[in-house]
């Protein structure tokens, strides 16, 4: 009878953890599909006519597909300088960021020198102003510098990252100090350990930060139209605005031009989603 007893306890248990575990996956699903709705119908929108848009009930396959859209928005608007602009700002803004968070990371995690706790502290602190703040004051300093209405003061003022820090250091401490140390041993400099041991096996979290830096320069709205004036030097972001300024019944092309936006983030993330994972999981956890 106890026998009996104990297993019909235990099927319970796991009819009830299979039961849960399925809720759990329904309901994940349900909100996964509720935040691609809005995508799908961007994608769906860019097929139709402008008077086709916004018929209701939604057509999500157009039955009159019109794929000109995304041969006349190159033509709208200078679409390919502004990709370009912004491919440029975004790779190199991002290649910067890895490397400068890296660095200030692996001397934060692993070198002992005056002041370090209370340097870091002041340099994460950072993360809590928001740039709203002080974006006056650093437009005033890019202005006295002449380089406002370049590409080189977005360039500057998105090359450190107190959050890439922040993220690359805790990555950095789950690595044992012992590998650092026996390298020092074997004669290998501190700039070696770095570029030879600390990097290569920081590979997830760089992916997470390139994933990060990546969204944020290429989505960035407020910073490009601060400083760039100048139609041949503006980003996607800013071509889009002032597309939809001057066409703002062309619903289609407006739809095809986001669209176009946002593939190389889609397949930036894509590309590394798996070390992504990884990045995530592990830069929060000490080994």
């Amino acid at each position: 009878m106890a026998t009996t007893a104990v297993k019909a306890k235990t099927g319970s248990m796991k009819a009830q953890h299979i039961v849960s575990r399925v809720l759990i996956y329904a309901l994940l699903i349900i909100v996964a599909a509720l935040m691609l709705i809005p995508f799908l119908w961007m994608l769906s929108a860019s097929f139709k006519m402008n008077k086709d848009v916004f018929t209701f009930p939604i057509e999500w396959i157009p039955s009159n597909p019109r794929p000109q859209n995304y041969v006349d928005i190159w033509t709208k608007i200078p679409l390919l300088t502004f990709i370009k602009n912004t491919a440029f700002l975004t790779i190199v803004v991002t290649i910067l960021q890895v490397l400068t968070s890296s660095f200030a990371a692996y001397a934060f995690a692993k070198l002992n020198f005056k002041g370090k706790n209370v340097l870091f502290l002041g340099y994460i602190a950072t993360i809590a102003v928001p740039w709203q703040a002080y974006m006056v004051p650093q437009f005033m300093m890019m202005r006295s510098w002449h380089l406002n209405n370049t590409h080189l003061a977005i360039i500057c003022l998105q090359a450190f990252s107190a959050f890439g820090v922040f993220m690359m250091k805790q990555f950095y401490e789950g690595v044992p100090t012992e590998l650092c140390e026996a390298a020092r041993i074997d004669g290998l400099s501190e700039y070696g350990i770095y570029a030879r041991i600390m990097l290569p096996l920081s590979l997830p979290a760089v992916s997470t930060l390139v994933i990060f830096t990546f969204v944020n320069t290429w989505n960035d709205f407020l910073g490009p139209l601060i400083y760039l004036t100048k139609t041949e030097l503006k980003t996607i972001q800013i071509g889009l605005r002032m597309f939809i300024s001057q066409y703002s019944a062309e619903y289609g092309l407006i739809m095809a031009a986001s669209v176009i936006a946002l593939i190389p983030v889609l397949i930036v993330f894509l590309s590394l989603q798996k070390y992504f994972v990884q990045g995530v999981a592990s830069s929060g956890l000490k080994g």
